[in-house]
């Protein structure tokens, strides 16, 4: 990535400072730009202040910029928050900052990216594939993001590659917080096959290879980066003749 220049969209902290981290560490020039600077200085990162919901403020940052080859769109999140618990303003303002905010990106990174034959990598979510309770307008907001990118893909080719990261379970500085503890993040680590969470790290790999020329004939695609997925739950919750007998008979699928 020696002598290219990427911006990482809320590149501050957890897995956008390790995507960041990865871009830095295989030379590339890295801007992160969120609302807020990081708690400590990410070495090889610069920083700059931006609020993606302000478009204004997106685009005359973006034309700012004396090259761009790689728009890593990571920002996103939201709280615990049952449908019905809250108004539809709310739900709205996950939507925004997990769905529009990196449609306000791309366009406004478009003409840079058009010009070095850049790439796009979106940070999805399992949560966009799958019921997501509790974060419901997130996981509408990461399906939509999946869709998003894949229409980009085409509309945008040749020129520029875009591609969706689906990230799983991610053991970042507020991890704990999440899953109630050191133990609830063990005990929610063994439900992943390969019996741990990912660490920002492992996304910043995956971003990359995405962004290189590695990667120079993969666009539309959605990588997969959650360590096997999720156990079903069928698995664990069906009897099989084996407890009784010792011969298994798995319930059939249809």
């Amino acid at each position: 990535m020696r002598g290219r220049t990427v911006v990482v969209t809320g590149g501050t902290q957890g897995v956008g400072a390790g995507i960041a981290r990865a871009f830095a560490e295989a030379g590339a020039q890295v801007l992160a730009c969120a609302r807020r600077p990081p708690e400590q200085p990410l070495d090889g990162v610069g920083f700059i202040p931006l609020d993606l919901r302000d478009p204004p403020a997106v685009r005359a940052f973006f034309e700012g910029l004396p090259r761009l080859d790689v728009l890593v769109n990571n920002a996103g999140g939201t709280p615990y928050r049952l449908l019905a618990d809250a108004g539809a303003e709310r739900h709205a303002r996950v939507i925004e900052l997990n769905l529009v905010t990196p449609l306000t990106a791309s366009l406004a990174a478009y003409q840079h990216l058009r010009r070095s034959s850049g790439s796009i990598v979106m940070v999805g979510s399992v949560s966009g594939a799958r019921p997501s309770p509790g974060s419901a307008a997130y996981g509408a907001a990461k399906a939509g993001l999946a869709n998003l990118a894949a229409s980009m893909a085409v509309e945008w080719a040749p020129e520029i590659r875009v591609n969706t990261l689906v990230v799983g379970l991610v053991r970042t500085e507020l991890a704990h917080l999440h899953y109630g503890g050191p133990d609830g993040v063990r005990a929610v680590s063994r439900t992943v096959p390969l019996g741990r969470l990912a660490v920002p790290a492992d996304v910043g790999a995956a971003a990359v290879f995405l962004a290189s020329d590695a990667a120079a004939y993969i666009s539309g695609a959605s990588l997969q980066v959650h360590g096997g997925g999720e156990r079903p739950a069928f698995l664990d919750a069906a009897t099989t003749e084996e407890d009784v007998t010792g011969t298994s008979t798995a319930p059939e699928e249809g």
